[in-house]
C-alpha cells in the first residue's frame, strides 16, 4: 500500500543538491503512482476503450501526462530536441470532453508498448534534467525548473481525473490493486444539522511573495470578499440524505432543475447519482474505484454541480429556508474555523492524499471545528464561477489552463478528495469543472445571504409562488 504521498516540494531552500533530490523523489513518486493507477486496467485491450462517449480511450490519458513534460520543457527553452514529435502532438490536445456526437475512432492510436517505452524515455529525460539544469533558489515562474514542477503537478491532477474515468469503466475491465484499498466502514447516515458562522472579510489569492509552494496562474492575485453570517451543514450530504431526494422522484420533477440541468438529464438519461447502480427491486448499489458494493449510506454522495443545485432547490421547497451551495469565500471561513486553512492540508486529519483509503469514508469521521470534512473525502462544489483574481497573469507556457474556464460555465470545487495529491491539497488551489462533469465531488449546503429575516421569508414566499405559477 502506498500510504501517505509526498507533499508538494517547496520552491525555496538553501541547498541546491538537497532540492534536486527532493524534486527527483517527488517526480518519480508522481510517475509511479500514475502508472500504478493504470495497472487497474485488466488488459492492454482496455487501454483502447472509452469510459464514456465524450472522452478519449484510456491510452490517450496514459500518454498525455508524459508528453506534457516534453512540451513544457520545450516551451521553457530548456529542451530543444523532442523525443517523438508525433506523440507530442497526438497526445497533447483532447483532455476536455468532445461533443456527444464526436468520436475519436478516426485517430490512429499507437501500440500500448510503444507508449510505455515513450514514458520510460521521458522518465529518463526528466531525471537527467533535474540533475543537470542550472538551479537557483528559489525557483521562479521564468525558470525552466518551473516547467518540471508544472509537469509533476499536471500529472497529479490526472491521477485523480483518470481515476474518475477508471471508475466509469465497466467493472469487468477493472482489477483490484493493493495500492488502492477500499474503506470497510459503512452504516446508516448521521442526521445533518446547520452550524452557525460569523461573517467577516476574507482575502482570497496568493501573492508573488508566497513563493514557497508551486501554484497555477489562477491562484495568484487578490480578491476581498465581505462574507455575511451564514449556516453550513455539519456533514457533507451523504448517500443516505441524497436518497431522500431520489425517492421523492427528484430526477423526474422538472421543478428542481434549471435549463442546463434539464439538458443534462436528457442527454445522460440520469435517474440517480453517477456512481449509484439501480437494481430491479428499486434499491441501489454503489460503484467504488474497483468494486461494486452495498450502498454506503454514511459516505458522501458524489454528484455534479447540477445535481447538487437541484437537491438544494428541492430541500428549499420543503422547508422555511433557502439552501444553496457555499461560495469560495464561505468555504475559506469554514476552513479557517476548522483549523484547516494551512498552506498544505493535513492528511492525518482528513481523508486526502491517499493517506487513508482509495475511497470515501463515513462523513462523521474527520472533524474540523464544528464541521466534518471541510477538507477531504470528496471535493465540494461551490456556487462560485471560476474567474480571475485582480492581478491575474496567464502563464505563457500553459495559456489554456485557466483562461478557458473564465466563461461562466465552470464552478469551483474546494477541499480535495481521497485521491487528491500535490497542488490539489494546497489551501490556495483553485480547480473548476463544467457543472455537468463527473468527479469525486459532492457538496454541503449553506443557508444565509446577509439579508434580514423579513426579507428572507418574503423571498421564500415569492419562490414558492413562482414555482406554483410555473408548474401548478
Amino acid at each position: 500500500m502506498l500510504h501517505r504521498q509526498m507533499k508538494s516540494v517547496r520552491l525555496d531552500g538553501d541547498d541546491v543538491s538537497v532540492k534536486r533530490e527532493e524534486l527527483r523523489d517527488y517526480f518519480h513518486q508522481s510517475y509511479d503512482l500514475f502508472e500504478s493507477l493504470f495497472e487497474l486496467l485488466k488488459s492492454d485491450e482496455v487501454f483502447y476503450r472509452q469510459s464514456e462517449p465524450t472522452r478519449h480511450p484510456m491510452i490517450f490519458y496514459y500518454g498525455h501526462t508524459a508528453i506534457f513534460y516534453v512540451n513544457k520543457l520545450v516551451a521553457s527553452g530548456a529542451l530543444t530536441e523532442r523525443i517523438n514529435p508525433r506523440f507530442e502532438a497526438l497526445f497533447a490536445v483532447g483532455v476536455d470532453e468532445m461533443t456527444w456526437d464526436a468520436s475519436s475512432d478516426s485517430l490512429q492510436w499507437p501500440k500500448i508498448d510503444e507508449v510505455r517505452e515513450y514514458r520510460q524515455k521521458v522518465r529518463v529525460l526528466v531525471d537527467r534534467m533535474i540533475s543537470t539544469l542550472p538551479m537557483n533558489l528559489p525557483i521562479t515562474k521564468e525558470d525552466p525548473f518551473w516547467a518540471i514542477w508544472m509537469g509533476i503537478e499536471h500529472e497529479r491532477i490526472h491521477i485523480e481525473t483518470s481515476s474518475v474515468l477508471h471508475r466509469q469503466m465497466p467493472l469487468e475491465h477493472i482489477l483490484s490493486h493493493e495500492d488502492f484499498p477500499l474503506c470497510e466502514s459503512r452504516g446508516d447516515m448521521p442526521k445533518n444539522i446547520l452550524v452557525d458562522f460569523i461573517g467577516r472579510d476574507v482575502i482570497l489569492g496568493k501573492g508573488e511573495a508566497d513563493g514557497g509552494i508551486y501554484g497555477w496562474d489562477n491562484e495568484y492575485g487578490t480578491l476581498t470578499c465581505d462574507v455575511k453570517d451564514f449556516r453550513a451543514s455539519k456533514y457533507l450530504v451523504s448517500n443516505g440524505e441524497f436518497m431522500e431526494f431520489v425517492r421523492a422522484n427528484g430526477y423526474q420533477d422538472e421543478r428542481w432543475w434549471d435549463a442546463e440541468g434539464l439538458k443534462y438529464l436528457q442527454i445522460r438519461n440520469a435517474s440517480c447519482p453517477p456512481f449509484w447502480i439501480p437494481q430491479e427491486d428499486g434499491s441501489y448499489r454503489y460503484r467504488s474505484l474497483t468494486q461494486e458494493i452495498a450502498m454506503p449510506y454514511n459516505w458522501p454522495v458524489e454528484v455534479n454541480a447540477l445535481e447538487a443545485e437541484a437537491f438544494c432547490r428541492w430541500k428549499s421547497a420543503h422547508g422555511t429556508e433557502i439552501y444553496r451551495l457555499p461560495s469560495e469565500a464561505e468555504w475559506a471561513v469554514m476552513a479557517e474555523e476548522g483549523d484547516m486553512a494551512h498552506n498544505i492540508f493535513d492528511d492525518r486529519r482528513s481523508n486526502i492524499n491517499l493517506a487513508c483509503y482509495a475511497s470515501s469514508v463515513p462523513v462523521d469521521t474527520y472533524k474540523h471545528g464544528e464541521l466534518y470534512d471541510v477538507v477531504g473525502n470528496v471535493w465540494q462544489w461551490t456556487q462560485t464561477q471560476m474567474d480571475a483574481f485582480e492581478g491575474f497573469v496567464t502563464h505563457p507556457w500553459y495559456d489554456d489552463f485557466s483562461e478557458p474556464t473564465f466563461d461562466g460555465k465552470h464552478n469551483l470545487m474546494k477541499g480535495g478528495s481521497w485521491i487528491s495529491t500535490g497542488n490539489e491539497i494546497v489551501s490556495s488551489s483553485r480547480y473548476a469543472f463544467r457543472r455537468h462533469f463527473i468527479q469525486h465531488a459532492g457538496f454541503r449546503y449553506v443557508v444565509g445571504s446577509g439579508e434580514n429575516e423579513a426579507d428572507k421569508y418574503a423571498r421564500i414566499e415569492k419562490m414558492h409562488a413562482d414555482w406554483i405559477k410555473r408548474y401548478g
